[in-house]
């Protein structure tokens, strides 16, 4: 679990997910578009992913992937960022952590 609390730290916006999830790739697609350039650790090509995989579980990230963080601090899954895009809170926790400027 270290591993990835490190991890979640290393970028402004950090996501864990998988290559072959849509919602992961939706939602990296989503924060490129708002100007952001988010750590991606694909989990599954990452040799040590399965254990990310596991801590990011008892973390309580259900599911797993996306896992997204925003300035060191878990946001939530897909439907979790997704919501606050649309409320307007995402591009305000991004402007706070400083993953994107005005």
């Amino acid at each position: 679990m270290e591993r990835v609390n490190e991890l979640a730290k290393t970028k402004a916006a950090v996501i864990f997910s998988k290559s072959t999830d849509c919602m992961s790739h939706s939602i990296v697609t989503l924060f490129h578009e708002l100007g952001a350039s988010p750590a991606v650790y694909e989990l599954d090509h990452h040799p040590r992913g399965w254990e990310m995989e596991w801590a990011l579980q008892h973390l309580g990230c259900k599911p797993t992937v996306p896992a997204v963080f925003i300035g060191g601090i878990y946001v939530g899954s897909a439907t979790d960022v997704l919501a606050a895009h649309l409320n307007g809170s995402l591009k305000h926790r991004l402007i706070q952590a400083k993953a994107i400027w005005l």
